[in-house]
């Protein structure tokens, strides 16, 4: 927009400096030529008083240098009786235009070679005399180099001094704009309190006012789905409250035991989407060196809790890539929530005694884990990943896997769903760990995918359950 404003800027200063510049510059031209021959005629009317009193040769050469001081004068004398015509100085002009003049009686100039000559007549008694004066084409252009000098350089300055302040007026511009745009981006990553200052020109301003208002608008709204969320969630308090008090009445017992945990898993869950939703900032997206958690040991953690369930009904189950520390950028309840989530459906949605396994990659980039099973698999993936559409199975609403989604993609990366070489579905998280360096790589790969219609992931390699 800026360099934009400068090239149009250029443009029409250049084309109104021509316009003016050139004409001008041809009557600089004229006007020199016009003093030249003036002064030609000065020179010539000079000489006339002498002629009307003498024709003697010697007084009248004496007039001729004085009056034509070296610039080629000469006259011409008719014939006179018995004398001949008399010509004096150097005649430059062709015979037939002196000729002329003299039986016309009108003055006029014509080219020689080096300049021109004026032909001017004086009328004598005798006949008609013709003055003859040389002007030289170096007096003819005499200062219109320079005028023509000047008036580039001003032309030049003109355009300089127009480019010059188009820029400062495109700078004007173009910095609320990309403000503008700067805010609109860090808006799109998520940075509620990015705000444009509310200057520059009328229409800009105008943008950044609105854009403000816009931005206020959306952490209003966000405030709302947070207190709504801490809302809906604390009415899960009473059934699950009733549900505690049934479950102490259970008695002793593995059963009893394990269903008095889950409820006070439950109960820790609900308490934390009512925190989480009632603070102001979102804690999905981990900040600062060293933040975030450890993913071996979350899934360590989980798949304890889960292997309870899995060994009442039946299923095999593993679990790889734990053994050692593994870094993610997201916070640890969320991670948890997430697994939580795949693992649910898992039970949820395939029968007794399915196997299932979670395997954990370390990049140098990324991070991916992997929630496989062996069950009927998921018809529709694109479905599945819809919020609120389901995944196809009875009671499903679609929002864990959304939520697993959202959360992979505050790091940069995504969730896929395929087939797992268990026979079943195997959902790929994706944790980038430098946030969106290795976005593009990861859409090449996406394309890849499309083009060729296989899997280029180098972790579906055959697997084995214990």
């Amino acid at each position: 927009m800026r360099w934009a404003l400068v090239k149009v800027c250029l443009a029409v200063t250049t084309m109104v400096v021509v316009a003016f510049a050139v004409p001008l510059g041809l009557v600089v031209r004229e006007m020199a030529r016009d003093r030249a021959f003036s002064n030609a005629e000065r020179q010539a009317a000079a000489v006339a008083p002498a002629l009307s009193i003498t024709t003697d040769r010697d007084q009248l050469e004496r007039v001729v240098a004085s009056a034509g001081a070296g610039s080629g004068m000469a006259v011409h004398l008719p014939a006179d009786g018995g004398r001949a015509a008399l010509d004096l100085g150097r005649q430059r002009a062709p015979g037939r235009d002196i000729q002329a003049v003299r039986r016309l009686g009108r003055a006029s100039t014509t080219s020689v070679p080096g300049g021109s000559t004026l032909l001017q007549p004086v009328a004598l008694g005798s006949g008609v005399a013709v003055v003859e004066v040389y002007v030289p084409e170096s007096e003819v252009t005499n200062g219109v180099g320079t005028a023509w000098a000047v008036l580039a350089a001003v032309g030049l300055a003109l355009i300089v001094g127009s480019v010059a302040v188009a820029d400062r007026l495109g700078v004007r511009m173009v910095r609320p704009a990309r403000r503008l745009v700067e805010g609109a981006h860090e808006l799109g990553e998520g940075k509620l309190g990015a705000r444009v200052p509310e200057e520059g020109p009328t229409e800009l301003r105008l943008a950044a006012v609105a854009f403000n208002s816009m931005a206020d608008q959306v952490v209003q709204l966000l405030a709302n789905e947070r207190e709504l969320a801490a809302d809906l969630s604390h009415r899960l308090r009473t059934p699950l409250t009733v549900l505690r008090l049934n479950a102490a009445s259970l008695g002793a017992g593995p059963a009893a035991e394990q269903t008095r945990t889950a409820v006070a898993q439950l109960e820790r869950e609900v308490d934390t989407i009512i925190r989480t939703a009632r603070e102001a900032k979102p804690q999905t997206a981990a900040a600062g060196p060293g933040a975030g958690c450890d993913a071996a040991e979350v899934v360590r953690e989980r798949m304890e809790f889960w292997s309870a369930l899995a060994e009442d009904e039946g299923r095999k189950w593993r679990v790889a890539g734990v053994d050692r520390p593994v870094r993610i950028p997201v916070a640890r309840a969320d991670l948890a929530a997430a697994l939580d989530a795949l693992l649910g459906n898992v039970f949820r949605h395939t029968a007794e005694g399915t196997a299932f396994a979670v395997d954990v990659h370390n990049g140098e980039d990324a991070v991916i884990v992997l929630v496989s099973d062996a069950g009927p698999g998921i018809p529709d993936p694109d479905a599945a990943m819809a919020r609120g559409r389901g995944s196809g199975h009875t009671g499903s609403t679609g929002l864990g896997l959304d939520i697993v989604r959202r959360l992979a993609e505050s790091t940069g990366g995504d969730v896929r769903i395929g087939g797992s070489v268990l026979g079943g579905t195997e959902v790929r998280i994706w944790f980038q760990l430098d946030g969106r360096k290795a976005l593009g790589r990861r859409q090449r790969g996406a394309v890849r995918r499309r083009r060729t219609g296989k899997p280029v992931s180098i972790f579906n390699r055959p697997r084995s359950l214990p």
